[in-house]
């Protein structure tokens, strides 16, 4: 029975990697599309990835998936659901019985007005012309209704969006945690605000070249780990990360070369994203276990290496003095105190990429509370950006004097990626439990970020969390890793700590 079972499971594998093996090319054409495509290429563009989506909608709704399966988990491999048999025939489950659900003509249709969509997106705003782009997100829209009708959901439609990112939670428990984490941040925020101290950030809007900030992202990216032998750099209008093999990594930026934080910190997070791919276990490529559990969890990698590591004072403690050698006109005579506090400053903004620390998590608040309206169908996308407005007037005090810096300024929605929101706060949530356990267990990062020192934090992020692909689920792998359950706590006291000597006030 075992020697069967272990020939159902090379059978199985096989076919799922060449399943991913046409997912990667995808990735490739979806890449290529957002970074070097010429503009009268997008709509043959979308075809040709609207017909690799429907190739591997087939491949990974073969009934042979159900018979390998069937077969795998009534034998003694599959027994430890933990184990990496366990765990792939665990998760290919789950994702065979919810691919099953969909019709291809919609996953086709989703691919189709996600690509055209994105290409509207770029236009629309690059006009302010929110009017223009409505048709396409209404039918996005429409089509990612149906794809939660399809799927099905206990309590919401948008229950069924949330889990194709974060599996296994719901709408009710997201909610939750990000109003007990807003009762806590708005009165930080507000008391920061009271202060009336103003960070020196003028000494982050002088003259930055950009060739100078590409070469210093690209080295301090290669310094905290992400190899640039399996990976490389690019400009496009939103940046991303996007994986096409186990040795092909790609992340993006954009540059502003009167603004240093923007590229330099987007990198930062993009090579977290990166460092988690290029961590995940090569031989499992393609499989469960060699892939990554939630974007929740990867969005505590590249959140850890952005904040916790890139906007750490011990860390620009070795990075300054290479910094004002790039940079010599802009930091000359720059003490590193008054660059730390700048890039540290809280100040609600309209940016949500260009967004503190503390406040990036109102701007996901905002979008949470609006893609549940507009999926539930109490809001309009007419009325999207008037709402976000008020979203913006409540909890930040302020509104986007155009559409430009106010709805249009994500690509998300355009892409179909309604429920992908809610994660870039689980990520910080998550990345602040992990760097005080790290922080714990490696005997304090500080002292070795000081001496640049970045691999030891590397190699317990590898160990703890890259390399365990898809064996535990999220809130498993949280238990594990910091011996907490999700909770503000961590990122609460993180926020404060590093507050309170900035801005003089209490800092518990």
């Amino acid at each position: 029975m075992i020697a069967t079972a272990k020939s159902t499971l090379d059978e199985l594998c096989a076919f799922v990697r060449e399943t991913a093996m046409l997912e990667s090319i995808q990735s490739l054409l979806e890449w290529d599309e957002r970074t070097k495509m010429p503009v009268q290429a997008g709509e043959y563009r979308a075809e040709q990835i609207t017909y690799l989506s429907g190739m591997i909608h087939q491949r990974r709704t073969d009934p042979r998936i159900e018979q390998w399966l069937d077969e795998l988990v009534a034998s003694p491999l599959a027994d430890d659901p933990h184990s990496d048999i366990g765990t792939t025939a665990r998760q290919l489950r789950r994702d065979y019985d919810r691919r099953t659900r969909l019709p291809q003509s919609l996953v086709e249709a989703l691919t189709r007005q996600s690509v055209l969509g994105q290409q509207a997106w770029v236009k629309a705003r690059e006009e302010n012309n929110f009017r223009a782009f409505r048709p396409c997100l209404e039918e996005m829209i429409r089509l990612k209704k149906e794809q939660a009708a399809a799927i099905g959901f206990c309590s919401q439609p948008y229950d069924a969006l949330l889990d194709e990112y974060e599996p296994g939670e719901s709408t009710e428990r997201v909610a939750a945690i990000l109003a007990g984490l807003r009762e806590q941040l708005s009165p930080l925020v507000a008391e920061v605000v009271a202060t009336g101290k103003q960070a020196p950030i003028e000494i982050l809007r002088r003259e930055y070249p950009t060739s100078k900030q590409e070469a210093f992202g690209q080295a301090v990216a290669a310094r905290i780990g992400f190899s640039f032998e399996r990976g490389r750099l690019d400009v496009t209008h939103h940046p991303f990360c996007s994986g096409m093999g186990p040795h092909d990594c790609r992340i993006t930026t954009r540059y502003d070369a009167h603004f240093f934080p923007s590229a330099f910190f987007g990198i930062l997070h993009e090579a977290g994203h990166g460092i988690y791919d290029q961590g995940l276990r090569s031989e499992q490529y393609g499989l469960p276990p060699g892939s990554y559990v939630s974007l929740g969890i990867h969005e505590s990698q590249s959140r850890l290496w952005e904040n916790f590591v890139g906007r750490n004072y011990s860390f620009w403690r070795y990075f300054f003095p290479q910094a004002q050698a790039a940079f010599p006109s802009a930091l000359a005579g720059v003490r590193l105190e008054e660059f730390y506090f700048a890039i540290n400053q809280v100040q609600p903004s309209l940016i949500r990429v260009e967004a503190d620390e503390a406040t990036y998590n109102l701007h996901i608040i905002v979008r949470f509370e609006l893609e549940q309206a507009l999926i539930r169908g109490d809001l309009v996308v007419a009325d999207l950006p008037a709402a976000w407005r008020e979203k913006y007037r409540e909890y930040l005090g302020i509104e986007p004097a155009d559409d430009a810096d106010g709805v249009l300024q994500d690509i998300h929605w355009s892409a179909g990626l309604f429920g992908y929101f809610p994660t870039y706060l689980l990520g910080n949530l998550y990345a602040a439990q992990f760097y005080d356990a790290a922080d714990r267990q490696l005997g304090g990062l500080e002292g070795l970020f000081a001496q640049g020192e970045f691999e030891p934090l590397l190699l317990w992020l590898r160990h703890n969390i890259h390399q365990q692909g898809q064996c535990y689920s999220p809130g498993e792998l949280a238990l594990r890793v910091s011996g907490q359950p999700l909770a503000p706590t961590a990122l609460m006291g993180h926020l404060r700590r590093k507050l309170a000597p900035l801005y003089g006030i209490r800092c518990g």
